[in-house]
């Protein structure tokens, strides 16, 4: 029992520090993209992505999980090891739909290789190629998450990830980038947290509301669908 309280207390206050990042980061970064929101011509078209959202749908279930997620961040790898297993049996026992959307505000963490947009550009080429593959990928990214300050996975690394889970044939895809504008575009539209003052990663909606996540999947989400 004192595991468990310890566990959740030091989750919620690492989520708490990864958002004053986060934004501190993103001040910067919405005054560069203080454009027109206009989606680029190069759009992720599959049944299983809504691209005016960059909702990636996995599941179908009547309850509506909503992430936003960086695959820089490490607060979202925890995110995912904590709340991962939970969500996936909503999914598979038909109680929720998932709804990711990888967006990018940690570039600046990479070295100037845009790491964020690419592995989110990436997730939409698997979302496209294969919608099985979209949580396998998705897992693949987590354990294999460089650290914050490093150049990042290279694109034959991130194609490997796709590989590994499944996905192939997505190699020009991520090469030459394909949906970067797009993931730019999708991340002006993440909604901001009662409080906050932009973006931070990981963004969880349950149904439309904010989740203030503790480290308890059964708590924050099992106990409040419908």
């Amino acid at each position: 029992m004192a595991s468990t309280v310890r566990k959740t207390n030091w989750f919620a206050i690492w989520v708490s520090v990864g958002v004053v990042v986060a934004l501190a980061i993103v001040a910067g970064l919405v005054v560069w993209m203080n454009r027109s929101t206009e989606l680029p011509d190069v759009k992720p078209e599959a049944s299983n992505i809504d691209v005016e959202t960059g909702a990636i749908a996995v599941g179908s279930g009547e309850n509506d999980i909503t992430t936003f997620i960086d695959f820089m961040c490490p607060i979202c790898n925890q995110f995912e090891q904590l709340y991962g297993e939970t969500i996936q049996g909503l999914v598979d026992d038909g109680s929720a739909t998932l709804n990711i959307h990888p967006i990018s505000i940690l570039d600046s963490r990479s070295q100037g290789t845009q790491f964020s947009t690419r592995a989110a550009s990436a997730m939409y080429c698997v979302a496209v190629e294969d919608a099985d593959g979209v949580l396998p990928f998705l897992e693949g990214m987590y354990a294999n998450q460089p650290e914050e300050g490093t150049r990042g996975l290279t694109d034959d690394q991130i194609i490997g990830i796709a590989t590994g889970a499944g996905v192939t044939g997505i190699d020009g895809c991520v090469n030459d980038g394909r949906y970067m504008k797009y993931v730019t575009a999708m991340t002006e539209k993440t909604p901001v947290a009662p409080g906050a003052q932009g973006i931070g990663t990981p963004t969880v909606l349950l149904n439309g509301e904010f989740v203030r996540l503790t480290g308890d999947p059964q708590a924050d989400l099992v106990a409040n669908l419908k």
